[in-house]
């Protein structure tokens, strides 16, 4: 299967996905052992204040070196500075046109695309490369366009992808190991007796499709969560929306043999918020 990734970073960036890593995206595009065909990124730079900021530059140009590194390619944008007619200044470095020329352009020779986006401005790039026979898949994290969901083949929250984004307070953190930090879902919440159970993606496998934790093939795990263990800022209906994202810490469980345990749940994103 060949495969081509297209990463409109920008909105990725100013989305939720801040500092994502490459190297594991390019993984999880392979993972069906397919061979990656095009990696195509598309970031902006800001020349006007690469001058009068050389530690922008400098950080620019290192980051830029280690994304090749991990063989995309890049499309660097300009950013453009607009003033309205009250002399507000507002910028903008859109790469939308060039990205979905690239991905038509290129499907011909693709049997499976991975966009990284959540703009709903690729509504018709999805249907158009379908439409060429390439099964579309999309990665995103906050502020995803509904439609653009509910069209590509398949959506993955960038959150739930192990490693794919950092954990901040966890510089060293080993997914899915004992004392980790990791990101899942609520799948089953008893509000009368104060417990439940999250899932979160333990590998990055083919198997994505077996949700089922129980299955031996299926890349998922399930939790035990206590009520005492929830931060404040989370509220019941959170817990009863798949599409609530929650950060929590492994801890082996005292009753359980091999099992584990979630401590610490807090809330990363929520879709009513």
């Amino acid at each position: 299967m060949r495969v081509g990734v297209f990463v409109d970073a920008e909105n990725v960036r100013y989305n939720g996905g801040y500092q994502m890593r490459y190297d594991v995206l390019r993984r999880f595009a392979a993972r069906n052992g397919g061979l990656i065909q095009r990696l195509n990124t598309y970031l902006a730079f800001d020349r006007e204040r690469a001058k009068e900021d050389l530690d922008y530059a400098k950080k620019s140009r290192a980051y830029q070196q280690m994304v090749r590194d991990f063989g995309w390619k890049i499309t660097v944008k300009p950013v453009r500075r607009y003033t309205d007619e009250h002399g507000n200044i507002t910028t903008k470095a859109n790469a939308d046109l060039d990205m979905a020329v690239d991905a038509m352009l290129q499907a011909s020779k693709l049997d499976q695309v991975l966009l990284v986006t959540g703009d709903g401005d690729f509504l018709q790039v999805v249907t158009a490369l379908q439409n060429t026979g390439c099964r579309v898949e999309l990665i995103g994290f906050k502020n995803v366009s509904r439609q653009l969901q509910q069209e590509v083949d398949t959506y993955y929250s960038g959150y739930m992808i192990p490693d794919l984004l950092p954990i901040s307070s966890e510089p060293r953190n080993e997914w899915g190991q004992p004392g980790s930090c990791v990101r899942g879902i609520c799948t089953k919440w008893f509000p009368d007796k104060g417990y439940g159970f999250l899932r979160f993606m333990h590998r990055i496998s083919p198997n994505l499709w077996i949700t089922d934790p129980r299955d031996p093939d299926s890349p998922y795990s399930s939790v035990f969560f206590h009520a005492n263990e929830i931060s404040e800022e989370i509220e019941e209906e959170m817990l009863m929306n798949r599409e609530t994202i929650f950060e929590f810490h492994l801890s082996e469980s005292e009753q359980k043999d091999n099992g584990l345990v979630a401590k610490r749940v807090r809330l990363t994103y929520s879709p009513n918020r």
